[in-house]
């Protein structure tokens, strides 16, 4: 019978451990595709854990796709869930972007990727910045170093590989202004004119703006209901890197598999490039634990990029990238040209912020506020439109996808929308090939009170006439 070692005075919880452990076996072939796991009841016992525990560690497993059940036959692993690890180089320490005359007081904004704005832990963080305007050494006030302020940097190491997987040591991080300068120091890092970038189809627009403004030529591949299509990658084309948004793609919110995370890092083995992974708004899954990362399977042909835009406030202007170590001194003399360096206070405050367990109770306490407005959000579209909607992408994030299959979504009927104060989102504007998404609206419920969410589907209602 399968063996999991448990070790109780490590900070991680058991669920994690089991989870891991499995997962680890699962993808370095000691678990063979087919093979059937123990029944959780007797496995509990054995290992002398609770069997929620256990059950939970599954039900993650089962999510990410690395096992599936079958009903009456038990837990199996699934197939093409093993990854060949290729020779592991030592991680060595590197030294050192307002219409019209709306009152927009009464506008309701459905704008996606915006957090709870009023829900920003003020009394705390204000707490903070006086006890480290008073309590750090005077150098804090000088220059900084690009790669950010060690403090952080360590902490978010910790954080990082405790909730989302991210294998790396505080030397691999680069703190940035914001997940925008991250995308910028990548462009200058890998692109020249004519490299080519895969990306995924649809994709945030401003993204594609980023990546074209070095003359490098964006190669889209479709996205579906687990993702970017891995079958459609073509090695010929020699990608510079390919961008995938695996925990949760934008705009659609699909979750790519573990089989199609594999061979993503195949292709990207096989051209010799890398794979960005834009990791933004992951935190708040409502069904399960967050998805692991996809940098944890290969952290050296994978770039890390995250925010605190989402789960804590876009004011902050503070991101980072995690990055191979064949990256990081290029990355930091970039870093260093753009602005010097991101302000130290700040990053200081985050860094206690983080350390003092305060972000982990945010995130949790936003995860329950927002799984609510999820909910209100879901059941006035389907009180409104009932078979007329369809509702998509909604088990993470900050916003789920509402498709009208008898309406075309014009950039004339968003005006009809705004001048009924409501604003929308066509998921047609991030498309790169037009005309596959032109029935699909873009819902962002982070930054709306319930009676906002209930006022702002009325007005859709009212702007589209259609009889539910």
């Amino acid at each position: 019978m399968l063996w999991i070692p448990i070790d109780r005075s490590l900070d991680i919880p058991l669920k994690r451990q089991v989870y891991e452990y499995i997962r680890n076996q699962i993808l370095h072939g000691d678990l063979k595709g087919g093979e059937r796991l123990p029944a959780t009841r007797e496995f509990a016992s054995q290992l002398g854990i609770s069997r929620n525990v256990l059950i939970e560690a599954f039900e993650q497993l089962l999510a990410e796709g690395y096992i599936v059940g079958h009903q009456g036959a038990g837990t199996f692993v699934a197939q093409g869930a093993f990854l060949e690890q290729e020779q592991k180089r030592e991680q060595n320490k590197v030294s050192s972007i307002s219409k019209g005359n709306q009152n927009e007081k009464d506008m309701i904004d459905f704008r996606s990727g915006i957090p709870a704005l009023d829900m920003f832990p003020r009394k705390e963080w204000g707490k903070l910045s006086k006890e480290v305007c008073i309590d750090t050494p005077n150098s804090i006030f000088g220059y900084g170093y690009p790669e950010g302020r060690t403090e952080l940097r360590e902490v978010l190491s910790h954080f990082l590989r405790k909730t989302r997987g991210v294998v790396c040591h505080p030397e691999q991080i680069v703190v940035t202004s914001g997940a925008t300068q991250a995308f910028s120091l990548i462009t200058r890092l890998l692109l020249s004119q004519g490299d080519r970038v895969i990306i995924e189809d649809p994709i945030t627009h401003e993204i594609q703006t980023i990546f074209t403004s070095t003359g490098a030529t964006l190669c889209p591949i479709p996205v579906d209901e687990l993702g970017i299509r891995t079958d459609r990658l073509i090695t010929k084309l020699k990608p510079k890197f390919i961008l995938v948004t695996p925990s949760h793609q934008f705009p659609l919110g699909s979750i790519l598999p573990i089989q199609r995370r594999i061979q993503l890092i195949q292709f990207a083995r096989a051209s010799n490039c890398y794979v960005v992974e834009d990791d933004y708004d992951s935190e708040f899954r409502y069904e399960g634990q967050p998805i692991n990362s996809l940098q944890g399977l290969e952290p050296e042909k994978v770039i890390y990029v995250g925010t605190f835009s989402k789960n804590l406030s876009p004011a902050l202007r503070i991101g980072y990238l995690v990055l191979p170590q064949a990256l990081i001194e290029e990355c930091r003399q970039l870093k260093w040209f753009q602005d010097l360096h991101t302000p130290s206070l700040d990053q200081m405050i985050l860094a206690r912020f983080i350390e003092d367990g305060l972000l982990e109770r945010h995130i949790r306490k936003m995860r329950k506020i927002y799984m609510k407005r999820r909910e209100v959000l879901r059941n006035a579209l389907v009180r409104e439109f009932g078979d007329l909607m369809r509702l998509s992408g909604d088990s993470t994030g900050l916003h789920l996808i509402v498709d009208f299959p008898s309406v075309e979504v014009t950039e004339k009927m968003v005006e009809k929308f705004y001048l009924n104060g409501v604003k929308v989102y066509p998921v047609e504007r991030h498309s790169f090939h037009k005309g596959r998404h032109q029935n699909k609206l873009i819902l962002g419920y982070g930054n709306l009170r319930a009676e906002e969410i209930e006022e702002g589907v009325y007005r859709i209602k009212k702007t589209l006439s259609l009889k539910g």
